[in-house]
């Protein structure tokens, strides 16, 4: 099949011809929009919220158990036979309260035994007293040896020293008899006995346990990173003199997700990391009068690690990255966007804590900062406080 070919010049004229043909539409076309007058792209539209200092407490929620404040084993002190319990198991008792009585018929006996020795004790030194004072009237009249003398002397000794020790023996007895009943060294909850009525008992014998409720004490384990938050700021107060002002407060919420209405404060941090775990043991204290908080209880526990001073905070979407670190955009006195660098802080409540880079009555870009460059011009749509 033939192909229709145009001549070399002819080609020449038709592509010129095109070529001025589009040159004048492009004109007209930029003549018809300079006449219409058509404005350039607006400025985006944003929204600001003016920021000011404020202090933010860093806190951090932990799983923790609670224990009693005190748990303490509650022995037999004397050799007998268990007569009675005196408490009922699981009840709380108070502090000298009697739980147990050991027979003790034979602890009067060794009491009134001790008494009656010193009586005769006593008896002996009266005489030897007596002697003495006979043997001195007749050493000084030459009419016995300075051994008679020293003898009596002696004899009235001994008879004192024979006092000492039975007055020893009766309190000995009478701290056994004390014994045989047993009382409880703390106020606690009490545990289930541990042997029943008629058992012989040695000294040693574990009776019971007493678990102290109120205050109670929650364990839990602080990360290194939030041990080391804590750190920081117990030296930098130290370094104000404000240590002793300085409390780790902490909040606590039970098994059944209700607050505990007392607050706590965290009394012990061990001073070394455990390296299977990478974390540092805690107790926190708290005051548990009703009996709320069970010992054994897992509970989540609330610490504030530390409060931060004249910080601003923003909403977290605010912030953005560049190659320089973290930034935001604030809003200048001539309507123009102004990209501003910042140090960030911990993220609180879902607001990013500003610790750097910003000051009282900056107007900051919370909404339609995406489409705004620094520099350029916007348009502030509505302004909220922050």
């Amino acid at each position: 099949m033939a192909t229709f070919r145009l001549p070399e010049q002819r080609r020449r004229i038709v592509a010129a011809t095109a070529s001025v043909f589009a040159a004048l539409l492009l004109a007209a076309c930029s003549g018809d929009a300079e006449e219409s007058g058509q404005p350039d792209e607006p400025p985006p539209p944003v929204t600001v919220a003016a920021v000011s200092a404020t202090s933010v407490d860093v806190e951090q929620d932990y799983a923790g158990r609670a224990h009693g404040a005190r748990q303490v084993e509650v022995r037999a002190r004397v050799e007998g036979v268990l007569e009675e319990r005196l408490y009922e198991e699981g009840q709380m008792v108070e502090q000298g309260g009697a739980l147990f009585r050991i027979d003790p018929k034979p602890f009067q006996a060794r009491l009134e035994e001790a008494e009656a020795q010193r009586e005769s004790a006593r008896a002996d030194l009266e005489e030897a007293e007596r002697e003495w004072r006979r043997i001195e009237r007749l050493f000084e009249r030459d009419a016995i040896s300075e051994r008679e003398r020293d003898s009596a002397r002696s004899a009235v000794t001994l008879a004192r020293a024979a006092v000492s020790v039975a007055e020893a023996l009766v309190t000995q007895a009478r701290l056994q008899l004390d014994y045989s009943t047993v009382e409880a060294p703390v106020s606690g909850v009490t545990s289930l006995e541990a042997y029943p009525e008629g058992s012989l008992l040695d000294p040693g014998t574990l009776l019971t346990t007493i678990v102290q409720h109120d205050p109670v004490h929650v364990r839990f384990a602080l990360p290194e990173d939030d041990a080391a938050v804590q750190r920081t700021a117990r030296r930098a107060r130290a370094a104000d003199g404000q240590d002793h002002d300085f409390r780790h407060e902490a909040s606590l919420r039970l098994p059944d997700g209700s607050d505990y209405e007392r607050t706590g404060e965290i009394d012990f941090t061990a001073s070394t990391i455990d390296h299977g775990t990478g974390s540092v043991s805690a107790r926190a204290v708290f005051d548990n009068p009703e009996r709320a908080i069970v010992p054994g209880q897992f509970v989540r526990i609330t610490v504030v690690l530390d409060t931060l001073e004249d910080v601003y905070r923003v909403p977290e979407t605010v912030i953005s990255e560049s190659a320089d670190g973290p930034q935001l955009y604030v809003v200048d006195g001539d309507g123009h966007a102004s990209v501003r660098r910042v140090k960030l802080g911990p993220v609180v409540d879902g607001d990013q804590v500003v610790v750097d880079g910003l000051d009282d009555g900056d107007r900051v870009i919370i909404n339609g900062h995406a489409s705004v460059a620094d520099g350029a011009p916007v348009d502030v749509s509505d302004e909220e406080d922050t």
